[in-house]
């Protein structure tokens, strides 16, 4: 999906959005309620470290796109209702920017 519907997305009840860049990038700037997995993490345990639901639709973004398209897929075989952010954080623009000091 585009970084610009990326919006459409923040405050859904049916939907959480997780960034997989590292933490401090995190913490310096992030999409407003979306939670820190960083895609490290995710390649040493070979998951998330939070419980997901089938329920919601995980919407995925990293810096530029690759990381989450991968993740995205690999969760979407698992039965997941997944999204990637195209571009990545890059090329959000939205509204929802959060940036710390």
């Amino acid at each position: 999906m585009s970084a610009k519907m990326l919006d459409d997305y923040v405050g859904r009840k049916d939907a959480l959005i997780i960034d997989l860049r590292g933490q401090e990038e995190y913490e310096k700037s992030h999409v407003k309620g979306a939670f820190n997995m960083p895609y490290e993490r995710y390649m040493e345990t070979g998951s998330l470290s939070m419980e997901l639901s089938k329920g919601k639709i995980l919407v995925f973004y990293c810096d530029r796109g690759g990381a989450s398209l991968k993740v995205a897929k690999e969760l979407a075989v698992k039965g997941y209702r997944t999204r990637s952010v195209i571009g990545g954080f890059h090329a959000y623009r939205g509204r929802n920017l959060v940036i710390s000091g």
